[in-house]
């Protein structure tokens, strides 16, 4: 995925984690509270000094240098995803009225707003400024700000007018406040997913540039952002670095959910143009910190005297408070894909554990959920409320949700691989592909069955190429084309490719974004998260089920009943999964022991720069 498809997912993960129910939160009795949790009541008490993960008295400097694949020519984030690349970093400039938690599952606290309130319908929410919150120019954060954002996102943004469809209007209050409206109640994450938004400055966009253009909301921009966030825009160079520096008078830095967090004086972004020239720049000290996401880089790719003497360190860090789904993702909006057989047999053809032995080293596990790793996954045969829930879409729904537990095939040796490919090549007969001449063709139009796997990123080569034999045994030509990272953008937002491997990652309490998933609202919407382009009635009464959950166990029961319809259709080939994120850093900072249970690493976030550590492994290059 490209950073810009990294970014919204995590946005939509970090909305997701919300309330199921009216909870027991840090609530006073006029009906404000500081923060609202899942897990019954929030951890933190109104008045709270700090996070107990973080470190009060990390030290404020050095340098964090990160790096990232491909370019960026944009620093608007009300067109990302839309219109140009966005730089990551830009982030740090802003800020959300709320704040998550990363020691609780589901729980956020007051950042921009001190405080909330909604009835117990969920029917709307207010949120209370905070009188001292300000633009990095001086200037209050005020009510008008958070409108004009609000509306700045949904006019520009059809991922955000999509996901907020159902608030119906943001109106100031009071002097300090902002109510959000519904369009019905019982929607219980709405009043939380409004305190994700990102606050934009009112008066600095209506504003005029230093040349004195107007500056508009609805195009791209290189020019330096203004926000509230603990850092500035320091210099940049589009397409290959930006470095941000931090904010020494600003606002917000005594702030419980600020106390030991954004430590470093300076983070910058680096920009190379493949993974492999990635890898390369880290060994060669021109970044500190990576994500490695390369079972083949994590065995053999750090065998070299900086990672042996100790001046370069790997540590994985477990995952706990997400699901995913990674997977080769069909285009069903293409006929060749819309029979559930033929997408099984390509699942028939794919020998994983052969798979994973050669080029994987044996690190991963097969996913066998939307929703894998969590107690939300789908197992066996359903029951009690979840059988229920299905009942009631009997007949519009497979059959074999009642009798058939999903399981992938497993190949491994040469006789499960002989049959499963046997057992490929009958469902493609039966869905009307027969073989002429070594191809797979339309048994009616004379048709060539050829699929086309879109990439960005040169590595997937290696797994590709790997799948591709099998496909060519069953008589399917193959190709893999990779592009670079915004053609790869434009083509997915246009819904122009074949086959493509994607990634939904899914909180503890999915929601409102299961529309976005596999909603049919979303199927044909440009630039859309239903990158499959599923359209079943049934889909979405079971996401709606999700949504309107009253407690806990509907919407576990509700969340296992989607999963397991959408396996039941084969709608991807699920991929491999690594319950770790695996890290790679030169040996220069420090973090907090233990760290917060969720959200790990948090590099920028929680780490600061060790001087003592620094004079042994060198101050980077």
């Amino acid at each position: 995925m490209t950073m810009r498809r990294l970014i919204l997912v995590a946005g939509l993960l970090c909305a997701s984690l919300v309330a199921v129910h009216r909870p027991a939160d840090a609530q006073s009795t006029d009906g404000w509270r500081n923060g609202v949790s899942l897990m019954g009541e929030p951890k933190y008490k109104d008045g709270f000094k700090r996070f107990d993960y973080v470190n009060p008295d990390a030290p404020k400097g050095g340098t964090a240098r990160l790096a990232a694949q491909g370019g960026f020519d944009n620093f608007n984030m009300a067109v990302a995803g839309v219109k140009g690349q966005l730089q990551g970093g830009v982030a740090l400039v802003y800020e959300q009225l709320t704040q998550q938690a990363f020691d609780e599952v589901s729980t956020a606290y007051g950042l921009l707003a001190e405080a909330l309130k909604y009835p117990d319908d969920f029917s709307s929410v207010t949120y209370r400024l905070r009188a001292e919150a300000r633009w990095q120019d001086g200037k209050p954060v005020t009510p008008e700000d958070v409108i004009f954002s609000f509306d700045a996102f949904k006019a520009n943004s059809p991922m955000y007018a999509f996901y907020y469809q159902h608030v119906t209007k943001a109106e100031k209050t009071g002097e300090h406040e902002v109510t959000f409206t519904f369009d019905q109640p019982g929607n219980r994450e709405l009043p939380q997913i409004v305190g994700q938004l990102t606050i934009l400055p009112k008066h600095w966009w209506e504003g005029t540039t230093p040349d004195g253009k107007k500056r508009n909301i609805s195009q791209t921009t290189l020019e330096p952002p203004m926000g509230s966030g603990p850092y500035r825009l320091k210099s940049f160079d589009a397409q290959r670095n930006a470095v941000y520096e931090r904010v020494k008078d600003y606002w917000g830095k005594e702030l419980p959910v600020r106390v030991g967090t954004n430590n470093f004086d300076e983070i910058r972004f680096e920009y190379f143009r493949d993974s492999t020239v990635l890898l390369e720049a880290f060994k060669g000290d021109q970044y500190d910190f990576r994500v490695e996401n390369s079972a083949k880089n994590w065995a053999t790719g750090y065998d070299f005297p900086a990672a042996k003497d100790g001046r370069v360190v790997r540590e994985e860090f477990s995952e706990r408070a997400t699901g995913r789904m990674q997977a080769f993702a069909f285009n069903l909006r293409r006929a060749k894909f819309q029979d559930q057989r033929v997408r099984r047999a390509f699942n028939l053809a794919f020998d994983f554990e052969e798979m994973n032995k050669q080029i994987f080293f044996g690190q991963y596990q097969r996913i066998t959920s939307f929703f894998d790793g969590t107690e939300l996954a789908s197992s066996a045969l359903p029951q009690g409320r979840e059988k229920d829930i299905l009942e009631g879409l009997r007949g519009k729904i497979p059959e074999s949700v009642f009798t058939t537990p999903y399981t992938n095939p497993v190949g491994g040796n040469p006789n499960a691989v002989r049959d499963n490919l046997r057992e490929a090549d009958r469902l493609l007969k039966e869905a009307g592909w027969e073989i002429r001449g070594n191809k797979r063709v339309n048994a009616k139009t004379g048709e060539a069955m050829t699929v086309e796997f879109l990439a960005y990123d040169p590595t997937s080569e290696r797994y590709v190429l790997f799948y591709k034999p099998s496909l060519e045994r069953l008589g399917i030509g193959v190709s893999l084309r990779v592009v670079d990272p915004s053609q790869y953008e434009n083509r997915m937002r246009d819904f122009d490719f074949d086959i493509t491997t994607d990634l939904w990652a899914q909180s503890l309490s999915p929601g409102n974004e299961q529309r976005d998933f596999w909603g049919s609202k979303a199927a044909d919407r440009p630039g859309s998260r239903n990158t499959l382009g599923i359209k079943d009635p049934a889909i979405d009464a079971l996401i709606d089920q999700i949504i309107f959950a009253k407690n806990r166990e509907d919407l576990v029961a509700a969340t296992r009943a989607l999963d397991r319809v959408l396996l039941a259709h084969d709608y991807v080939v699920p991929q491999w999964t690594y319950n770790f994120t695996r890290t790679a850093r030169w040996n220069r900072f420090g973090r907090p022991d233990p760290m917060p249970k969720y959200g790990a690493p948090l590099f920028t976030e929680l780490w600061w720069w060790d001087a003592e550590k620094a004079k042994k492994t060198g101050a980077g290059k």
